[in-house]
């Protein structure tokens, strides 16, 4: 383990990919989480040389560890209509080889849904593109395969599903997962205490292997247990509460990764507050 955790949570790259590096030190980040790209639109710019230079100086310069791309939202990788797949496929490999341009670590990605295709379709659909991602690659960002929150027809909700992709993905250096605790909940894993989280972490330790975490969301929820609700709230401030935060980050070997906030925008409580809170739990268990 790091002797300084990396957490964060997500910031913004308006104006420009490097000003993200200011906003994670103003509020208080030792890692952080970006889109390269508008997240809700299929078009994207690519990223010009001199852009790419001035943010691996500044990722050099600054200090930061292991910093996250997150995936757009709109492809679904476990699609299997041609369209859908075309274009999903497409936008992963794209989004590689940006983190590749950009040296980033992780590249975390949603696995969608198989649209009544069934489960296994939509894995070997996933693991497919994963495939044509890495190969249109020559850098070294890891896909981290995020697990879902349970909705009908979704593939990553069930440990098992992750760990047949995986098997799937040719690269097994550059694929591994993203654990969202938001998504646990809402699957039906009660995190909210130490036995809770034990079973659960021994269960994808088990199943996936630890080995496999690379990133960690650390996202309360709105809704409650095993209401498959993707509904992010406040870490410490949702169903899940700050006795299973704790309980998530005392677990062996989570430390060792970045940890993510992706905070609502509310009133409740700021970026820079929900930074702090964070450390002040950490300071609990490391």
């Amino acid at each position: 383990m790091s002797k300084t955790p990396l957490y964060g949570t997500h910031v913004s790259i308006a104006g420009s990919l490097d000003q993200s590096f200011e906003r994670a030190s103003e509020v208080g980040c030792t890692t952080f989480q970006i889109f390269t790209r508008n997240p809700r639109g299929w078009a994207f710019k690519a990223i010009e040389d001199e852009e790419a230079k001035a943010f691996k100086s500044k990722k050099r310069t600054t200090g930061f560890g292991k910093l996250v791309d997150h995936m757009p939202y709109l492809p679904n990788l476990a699609s299997s209509d041609r369209v859908m797949m075309k274009q999903s496929r497409v936008t992963l490999a794209a989004e590689v080889r940006r983190c590749d341009q950009l040296g980033l670590e992780y590249m975390v990605t949603h696995l969608g849904s198989h649209q009544g295709k069934g489960t296994m379709a939509g894995v070997r659909n996933i693991a497919g593109a994963c495939n044509e991602a890495l190969d249109q690659s020559d850098g070294k960002t890891v896909i981290a395969l995020e697990n879902m929150a349970g909705q009908k027809n979704c593939i990553g909700a069930r440990f098992e599903d992750i760990a047949r992709i995986i098997d799937l993905v040719q690269d097994k250096k550059r694929v591994g997962v993203c654990l969202d605790t938001c998504h646990l909940f809402a699957a039906g894993f009660d995190i909210r205490s130490q036995d809770g989280v034990d079973q659960t972490l021994d269960m994808f330790s088990d199943i996936v292997g630890m080995e496999k975490l690379k990133v960690v969301h650390l996202n309360d929820s709105l809704g409650a247990l095993g209401e498959n609700l993707d509904r992010h709230e406040h870490i410490g401030m949702g169903k899940i509460g700050k006795k299973g935060f704790l309980a998530v980050l005392g677990y062996k070997g989570v430390l060792e990764h970045p940890l993510i906030l992706e905070n609502p925008v509310d009133d409740n409580r700021g970026q820079k507050e929900d930074v702090a809170e964070l450390g002040r739990m950490l300071k609990t268990v490391a």
